[in-house]
């Protein structure tokens, strides 16, 4: 059997878009010779379509985008994926399925068991997990039918009391099929790979996996489809951040580890934040971005994102100098808009700053400056780039590092506007790293933003040392904390200071408040801010 891996950048909601991208790939399977295409989870609908699935109409969209792909398929079969009805009188209402359509007809619906909510993941608020198992009989094989989480349980610590393979191996299926929305984080792909390798050497049967491509608002997918034989050497891998499109016949599955793609950190973030940007502008129809440049580390990494996604043309720079505001910063910003390319302008906020010191004076009673006065630097940098947005149609890309926005070290209204968090789920140290990995090929980022010590610039002398400390410190904790939820006992074990530590951690919860008014965050780590870490604001643990 010849089987089409279709990895596929799909739309949420955009019928038409995904209709027409799955009708033009079943054409050339075709001409390819295939006998089967399969695509990923959901992919009539987009993933995740969220709280779209409590309406009808929606849900009557996928059945008529069903139907329409259904015309194509004279001669062939699909896996698809889509949200499909529940007709039990109990339970909930849709299944995330994976149907199975040839020769015209609509001819099976395979539901998925094993539904994960967890982290980004909340798929029981909608699905019914499935509790009958049959496999498909296609031109003579026996197809073995899963959907995502539902070969994730495995290994020593299993999350479900089930697993579907185990359910379909009664029917001795001769391979196994698992279509997949799985979102990138850095060590994703990695795991990713583990997991189905452990699926192959337990049930001794090649599998194919066709996983999602493209970003969807925050949640990124990176694609890497794979096919692996039956003695768990991986056979194919398709290509990563982009969509892509293979036939493989079954009777040929030999292991080439030549093709096989290797990574490294700072390439996946570099690539997944670009797709990340490029579709985001893509999907909602805008084309230019603006952004504020201080000639700082982040801004210049964010500039840098968005001029390769989008194009140097499409990216508008504001440099917003203070009288707090350096000439080396300056000449910094100037020489990045330079490298890249891009449109800039200066605008300084000396004049509007001291129009609302000498406004607020009368009732600041004399007190001395303290951070008011810096916050309404950054919240008057932050009117004048909405401005621009607002006049021109830009949308503003936020700069704030996952550093900061842990800790509180940004200004709501000011620094933390944007309709867009680009670096949001990068560490600072991180940052650096991204920066000197954007130089590989020669200077885009000066090097005197990479290596003069970090500062905000809002007072006299200013440098983040004077509030934080060193960020190899603060993001060893931080890490250790949000992405490994290790406590403070765990942390002072781990040699790390005992007051820096509960200074730290107090600083994570009681800026939660701040992070709950922040744009969505590219995700690029396994616990960003966001979606996947919900915790209360009016809470007292470790604050």
């Amino acid at each position: 059997m010849r089987i089409a891996l279709a990895q596929i950048n799909y739309h949420i909601g955009n019928f038409s878009s995904n209709i027409q991208k799955v009708k033009d790939t079943i054409q050339k399977a075709k001409t390819e010779n295939a006998d089967l295409v399969v695509f990923s989870e959901l992919a009539v609908s987009g993933y995740p379509p969220r709280d779209f699935l409590e309406f009808d109409d929606f849900i009557d969209q996928c059945y008529d985008a069903l139907n329409e792909i259904a015309k194509d398929t004279d001669g062939i079969g699909i896996i698809i994926g889509c949200p499909t009805r529940n007709d039990a009188e109990k339970g909930k209402p849709l299944f995330n399925s994976g149907v199975f359509i040839a020769d015209g007809k609509i001819v099976s619906m395979h539901h998925k068991a094993l539904l994960p909510n967890y982290d980004i993941f909340d798929e029981y608020r909608y699905f019914e997990p499935n509790k009958k198992f049959e496999i498909i009989n296609f031109r003579g094989k026996k197809i073995a039918l899963t959907i995502c989480e539902d070969l994730w349980n495995v290994g020593n610590d299993p999350l479900y009391t089930l697993n579907p393979m185990d359910e379909l191996m009664q029917y001795e299926p001769d391979l196994m099929v698992n279509i997949a929305a799985s979102p990138f984080h850095t060590e994703q792909a990695k795991q990713r790979k583990e997991i189905l390798l452990e699926n192959v050497r337990k049930y001794e049967l090649p599998l194919f996996y066709v996983n999602h491509v493209g970003a969807q608002t925050e949640l990124l997918f990176d694609g890497g489809s794979l096919v692996l034989n039956a003695e768990a050497e991986i056979c194919n891998e398709l290509n990563y951040f982009e969509e892509d499109f293979k036939v493989i016949d079954t009777n040929d599955l030999q292991c080439n580890s030549a093709e096989l793609k290797e990574f490294s950190k700072m390439e996946l973030i570099h690539d997944a934040l670009v797709m990340g940007v490029r579709n985001y502008f893509q999907k909602l129809g805008f084309k230019k971005a603006i952004l504020g440049l201080s000639g700082g580390i982040d801004s210049a990494v964010t500039a840098v994102i968005a001029a390769r996604a989008l194009g140097a043309e499409n990216v508008r720079a504001i440099l917003l100098p203070s009288e707090y505001s350096s000439d080396h910063s300056i000449k910094d910003a100037e020489d990045l808009a330079k490298n890249l390319g891009c449109e800039y302008d200066i605008i300084s906020i000396k004049d509007a700053y001291q129009t609302m010191t000498n406004n607020l004076d009368p009732y600041f009673n004399g007190l001395p400056f303290d951070i008011t006065e810096e916050n309404i630097q950054a919240r008057l940098r932050g009117v004048i780039l909405m401005a621009l947005s607002n006049k021109f149609g830009y949308i503003l890309l936020n700069t704030s590092n996952k550093s900061e926005a842990a800790v509180g070290y940004g200004t709501l209204y000011g620094d933390m506007n944007g309709g867009l968090s680009v670096i949001g789920d990068v560490y600072k140290i991180d940052v650096f790293a991204l920066a000197r990995f954007m130089n590989k090929d020669g200077e885009v980022v000066p090097e005197n933003t990479i290596v003069k010590p970090p500062s905000a610039e809002l007072r006299p002398d200013q440098k983040d040392s004077d509030s934080l400390p060193d960020y190899e410190t603060l993001d060893e904790i931080l890490y250790q904390y949000i992405e490994l939820r290790k406590g403070p006992k765990d942390l002072i074990k781990m040699g790390f200071d005992e007051a820096l530590v509960n200074r730290i951690l107090k600083l994570v919860n009681t800026n939660e408040y701040k992070r709950y008014q922040t744009p969505p965050i590219l995700r690029v780590s396994s616990k960003a801010f966001g979606m996947g870490r919900r915790m209360p604001i009016v809470a007292r643990y470790l604050s």
